[in-house]
C-alpha cells in the first residue's frame, strides 16, 4: 500500500532492465512534486496511476517533476505526461531527455573512437549501432528549467540541491536538512554499487569524464551532510550511510587492485581486463562491463599505480 510518510510517498515501479524495478518519490512541498519518473512502458504507467489512486491522487495533480538523472528508468513515463508539466533537473539532463540525431551521432563517435582506444576488436563495433536502443524506453521532452550545487528547488523550499555525478554526469541529490533525509537516485543503494557509466564529454568539454572518480567523491561528498536515511533509486532505504560508502569504497579499491596485479605481470588493454573481470557477461552487457574495466584504470592512474601507453590501442601495465 502506497502511503505518505514524513511528507514523502515512495513507489516501486515495473522496468525491463536487469536492474528491477525503480522507486519514484512524490513530495508534499508547496508545489506536489514527483522525483523520477520511471520508464517508457504501459506496464510503468498502469502501476504508477494504480499507486497514484490509493493516495487519492491522479497524475493530473502533479504539478512538476524533478530528475535525480537521465537514465531511461529514471525519466521514461515523462512522455505519458501533458506537455505543460514543469520538468527540471540538472542542465546534463537535456542532450539525453531530448536528444537529437546530432547528439546520436556525437555517442556513436564517442564510442567509436574509445572502442579503438580499449583494445575492442573491429568484431565488436556493431555494438554502436544499438547505443540507440535504450532510448526507446526514455523520453522526449525539455527540461524547463535546470538545478545546480546549493539551490532550492521550485515549490520544495525544504530540500537544496547536491550536485553528485558519477553514476551519470547529470545526477543530482535532494537534500532535506530538519530531518537529515535525502533523495539519492542512483548515488547510493543498498544492495548492489551503481555502475560508473561511461558517457562522451559533457557539452563544453573535450574530455570524457572520469566516472569512478567522480563517484567516490559524490559518496565521500556526503559524508560531510547530517544525513539520517537515504531513499534510493531502487531497492530499500539506507540508513547507516557511513558504513556502507566505507564498504563501497573498499571494495572498489580492491578490484582496482586485482587489475594491478595482473598489470604487473604483463601490459594489458582495457579490452583484455574486462574479459577477465567479466568473462561470462562481458559479451552480454559490453557497455556496463567496458565501463567499470575503465574505471579501474582511471583509478588507479589517479593514485599513481599505472602508467599507459601512446599507441592506439592503449596498454596498461604497472609503474615500475
Amino acid at each position: 500500500m502506497t502511503e505518505w510518510k514524513d511528507g514523502i510517498a515512495k513507489m516501486t515501479l515495473p522496468t525491463p532492465f536487469p536492474v528491477g524495478d525503480v522507486n519514484v518519490y512524490l513530495i508534499k512541498g508547496e508545489r506536489l512534486t514527483l522525483v523520477d519518473a520511471g520508464v517508457k512502458t504501459d506496464e510503468c504507467w498502469s502501476s504508477f496511476t494504480e499507486q497514484l489512486a490509493e493516495l487519492d491522487l491522479s497524475p493530473q495533480d502533479i504539478e512538476q517533476v524533478v530528475l535525480t538523472h537521465h537514465h531511461p528508468d529514471h525519466v521514461g513515463m515523462l512522455d505519458f505526461f501533458s506537455d505543460s508539466l514543469e520538468v527540471y533537473g540538472h542542465p546534463f539532463n537535456e542532450r539525453w531527455i531530448h536528444p537529437t540525431e546530432e547528439f546520436f551521432q556525437l555517442q556513436e563517435e564517442f564510442f567509436k573512437v574509445s572502442f579503438r582506444e580499449f583494445g575492442l576488436p573491429e568484431e565488436y563495433f556493431p555494438f554502436l549501432s544499438r547505443l540507440r536502443t535504450p532510448f526507446k524506453y526514455s523520453c522526449n521532452r525539455s527540461l524547463t528549467g535546470t538545478l545546480v550545487e546549493g539551490m532550492n528547488p521550485i515549490g520544495l523550499s525544504d530540500w537544496k540541491v547536491i550536485e553528485t555525478p558519477g553514476h551519470a554526469q547529470s545526477q543530482i541529490a535532494l537534500f532535506r536538512e530538519k530531518d537529515g533525509i535525502l533523495i539519492a537516485g542512483d548515488l547510493i543503494l543498498a544492495h548492489i554499487s551503481p555502475n560508473p557509466l561511461l558517457e562522451p564529454p559533457v557539452p563544453g568539454e573535450t574530455e570524457r569524464p572520469k566516472p569512478q572518480l567522480q563517484h567516490n567523491d559524490s559518496m565521500e561528498k556526503l559524508l560531510s551532510y547530517p544525513i539520517q536515511c537515504v531513499y534510493t533509486g531502487h531497492g530499500e532505504e539506507v540508513t547507516h550511510l557511513a558504513e556502507l560508502i566505507e564498504k563501497r569504497l573498499t571494495r572498489q579499491h580492491e578490484r582496482a587492485m586485482t587489475v594491478y596485479s595482473w598489470l604487473k605481470e604483463e601490459p594489458l588493454t582495457a579490452f583484455e581486463i574486462c574479459k577477465r573481470l567479466f568473462p561470462t557477461v562481458y559479451q552480454r552487457e559490453l557497455l556496463l562491463t567496458i565501463s567499470e574495466s575503465v574505471a579501474q584504470l582511471d583509478y588507479l592512474s589517479s593514485i599513481g599505480e599505472i602508467i599507459s601507453s601512446t599507441s592506439k590501442p592503449i596498454f596498461y601495465q604497472a609503474r615500475v
